[in-house]
């Protein structure tokens, strides 16, 4: 696929998906979504990026959903009333479970505005970095609509009902600072450190036990809404499967030859 709404970019392990609608402040329409989709698969798929970097181009991570170029709703005219929900069965919760079920991290750089959609897959990083000018916004109520793309399932697990629910209801921006303080993100640094925050973490990664990356995020996942007993059933059957890895065997090694661990993501 050529891509018109996004970059993508590979190097030294790390894949780089950019939106680049700048004008828009980013914002999605099911053009930029199918984009989006295409390189996630490729990341998936073609496995020689090890680590997956979400960002924005210009001064915004993402505004959301075009409203006015097939954003949610926008793409769902038909006759009768609006269904404001299709777009998001055909576009926007795809891309949202192929980022759950990537095989490698995913970080999101939030360098400014994540309102809306935006919000959800920013907030869906397994390391999310933002910039200081960086806020987040559920302005779903402000247009009568509800929270989607996952928000009223990951926000309360990640802030806590009360907070989740007022941010959903207020429609108010949380600055970067709140949300570190909410435990929404992992870390708050100045705009002009982002980049190079991102890319230390993004290289750490690369260099990392890529299978084990893969189980973490999935036990994670998988034991958030479990009782106790079956989330150590899920440790047992993630630790059988990354025991079997040649990471394993080699981080073994390099520990009693007390060197730096090599690695290969096998």
């Amino acid at each position: 696929m050529a891509y018109e709404h996004i970059l993508f970019e590979e190097a030294d392990g790390i894949a780089t998906l950019t939106i680049n609608r700048p004008q828009a402040l980013n914002a999605l329409h099911i053009g930029v979504i199918a984009e989006m989709i295409d390189a996630v698969d490729r990341v998936r798929d073609e496995g020689t990026a090890r680590v997956l970097v979400l960002t924005g181009a210009g001064r915004a991570f993402c505004s959301g959903a075009d409203l006015a170029g097939g954003g949610a709703g926008g793409g769902a005219r038909r006759a009768g009333p609006p269904d404001a929900g299709a777009v998001l069965e055909t576009h926007f919760n795809p891309l949202l479970e192929r980022l759950f079920a990537l095989p490698v991290p995913f970080i999101t750089s939030v360098n400014g505005p994540a309102a809306g959609a935006g919000c959800s897959y920013a907030l869906a990083g397994d390391i999310v970095i933002a910039g200081r000018s960086a806020y987040f916004l559920q302005a779903f109520v402000n247009i009568g609509l509800v929270p989607d793309v996952g928000s009223t399932w990951l926000l309360p697990r990640l802030a806590g009902r009360a907070r989740a629910q007022a941010m959903m209801m207020l429609g108010e921006k949380i600055p970067a600072e709140t949300a570190a303080d909410w435990g929404l993100v992992y870390k708050v640094v100045d705009d002009a450190d982002l980049a190079a925050t991102t890319r230390a973490v993004a290289e750490k990664l690369a260099k990392g036990p890529t299978r084990s990356y893969a189980l973490i995020r999935q036990g994670i996942r998988e034991c958030l809404d479990k009782p106790l007993s079956e989330g150590l059933m899920v440790e047992r059957r993630h630790q059988l499967i990354a025991g079997r890895t040649a990471d394993f065997a080699e981080g073994v090694t390099a520990f009693l030859q007390k060197r730096p661990a090599q690695f290969t993501g096998k």
